[in-house]
């Protein structure tokens, strides 16, 4: 029964795959990609929502205020009620920016953002995207975040928005090697690139209650604290959000944008924030294992996903 419920997702995957039975093979290699795009999407933007309203509550909470409280009950619908006002606020774009470039680069940051999320094992058998240089693939597509960075302040043709793409893309680029050399002791004793590969080394348990992930080990503690500290710098979390310092530049990038375009760019930062959490908890935290032999029976999604909230968490308290 566990089993079931552990590999609910893919045998319903696999059904759906199953009424294409007798289509080309690339029609059913582009509707496997298309369906986990599609979950990818559906599951990250339902927690970009409840992480939005969930946030601004804890905060609230910290700070001794009331958070958001009108929308809904308890606020919780607060993250409708912005979606729908970005979406119908006026797209203004400046008269002498490129256009062009000032289209793409928020649909950059997101396709960033999106394909790094690909590449993370959510559960047993459950990588959208399993390839054997995962890792590499992450650190690759997601060092085109600074590319896109560059081109929200070169296309606006603001002398803020160049000034915030600079200060943002000199951070990123100095904090990217420190959060790749943090892998490098993980994928050393691995010996893989691949994610799956180091969440199977972490699987076992010693007596029992002490399970075999890297962050238990001395050198596996001495990382993660720094590839979380790297992580906070790149997804431009406080207190590492200089480039958007209000009193100084604005918002950074992002000054000439407005709208849809806009709450893309917002989008990419909690996806990327994602992307660096659920890294972590592959990299040392076990990825979908248990913390103990005996909860083996909880489904592997569920244990990645109260890790993956776990991280957040420590953003958010962070922040307050």
């Amino acid at each position: 029964m566990s089993q079931s419920i552990d590999q609910i997702f893919i045998n319903a995957k696999q059904w759906i795959l199953s009424l294409l039975s007798g289509r080309p093979d690339w029609v059913t290699t582009i509707a496997s990609i298309l369906l986990n795009i599609g979950a990818l999407l559906g599951v990250f933007l339902t927690i970009f929502a409840l992480i939005s309203v969930l946030e601004r509550k804890i905060l609230g909470r910290m700070q001794n205020r009331y958070g958001p409280n009108r929308v809904g009950p308890f606020g919780l619908f607060q993250p409708i009620a912005d979606g729908i006002k970005m979406l119908i606020k006026e797209d203004v774009v400046p008269a002498r920016a490129d256009k062009v470039v000032h289209f793409l680069a928020p649909i950059l940051v997101a396709a960033t953002a999106i394909l790094t999320l690909g590449v993370i094992p959510y559960g047993r058998n459950m990588t959208p995207f399993a390839i054997d240089g995962g890792i590499l693939f992450f650190f690759a597509v997601g060092s085109t975040t600074e590319l896109a960075v560059f081109m929200a302040g070169w296309g606006s043709n603001n002398k803020f928005s160049m000034l915030g793409a600079m200060r943002a893309i000199a951070q990123m680029v100095s904090y990217e090697l420190p959060l790749i050399i943090t892998t490098l002791p993980v994928v050393m004793v691995t010996g893989a690139l691949s994610p799956d590969a180091i969440v199977a080394a972490q699987g076992g348990y010693s007596f029992g209650i002490v399970p075999h992930w890297f962050v238990t080990t001395p050198w596996g503690a001495s990382a993660f604290i720094l590839f979380f500290v790297s992580g906070l710098v790149e997804s431009n979390r406080t207190p590492f959000d200089v480039p958007e310092g209000e009193s100084e530049i604005v918002a950074g990038h992002m000054t000439e944008y407005s709208g849809f375009k806009y709450a893309t760019f917002f989008l990419a930062e909690y996806f990327g924030m994602f992307a660096i959490s659920g890294l972590a908890v592959t990299l040392f935290l076990g990825g979908w294992h248990a913390p103990i032999a005996v909860l083996e029976f909880i489904p592997s999604y569920a244990w990645f996903f109260l890790k993956l909230s776990a991280l957040l968490f420590v953003y958010i308290w962070i922040r307050g």
